[in-house]
């Protein structure tokens, strides 16, 4: 059986994404690399949804150190920018090539990321990233998770086994863009 690594940015993600995959006749091994996350609870709630998960359905999943310090010094400069835009690709981009380096460190050859099930992501750029850190040795694979059923998929596993699902992409940016768009939206 093919492995892939996948970055796992969440349960909710996770869950359309290893449905597919495994479709895919491969062996799912989870990575939870996520310094984005802010603040620390929300690190946790997001970690211990996919930990239950992964158990409940025999994933295996490494979890790297917990670092924003990382995250915020890729983003310095770039707080203001949009949703989806610079700040995103620097995001991503990390967090790609920390699995592509952790996949083949473990002699993986495939490596994915649950962000294409994420609706709060542009599947395109976060394609055009994985593809570019590609190796001989390690190679992205495309996809659109949250397509063809996927965010229905989620949604459904998300009630079945009652996990926690997020309301912003994870970053202290996108969490304060959330909340001036709700005040706007209350006055």
């Amino acid at each position: 059986m093919k492995r892939v690594l996948l970055h796992v940015c969440c349960a909710v993600d996770l869950a359309p994404a290893v449905r597919q995959l495994r479709m895919e006749d491969y062996e799912v091994i989870g990575y939870f690399h996520n310094p984005n996350i802010q603040p620390e609870d929300e690190y946790t709630k997001r970690l211990r949804a996919v930990r239950r998960l992964a158990f409940a359905w025999e994933v295996p999943i490494i979890v790297s150190l917990y670092d924003p310090a990382n995250f915020l010094g890729l983003a310095s400069g770039l707080w203001n920018a949009p949703e989806r835009g610079r700040r995103c690709e620097l995001c991503i981009k990390n967090n790609l090539q920390a699995t592509r380096d952790l996949a083949a460190s473990l002699s993986i050859k495939h490596f994915a990321t649950t962000l294409t099930a994420s609706r709060y992501k542009d599947i395109e750029m976060v394609n055009k990233i994985g593809e570019s850190l590609s190796t001989k040795e390690t190679i992205y694979l495309a996809s659109a998770f949250r397509k063809s059923g996927g965010q229905e998929f989620a949604s459904y596993i998300v009630k079945a086994y009652n996990l926690y699902r997020q309301n912003y992409c994870g970053c202290i940016f996108s969490k304060r863009d959330r909340l001036s768009k709700r005040r706007k939206s209350d006055e």
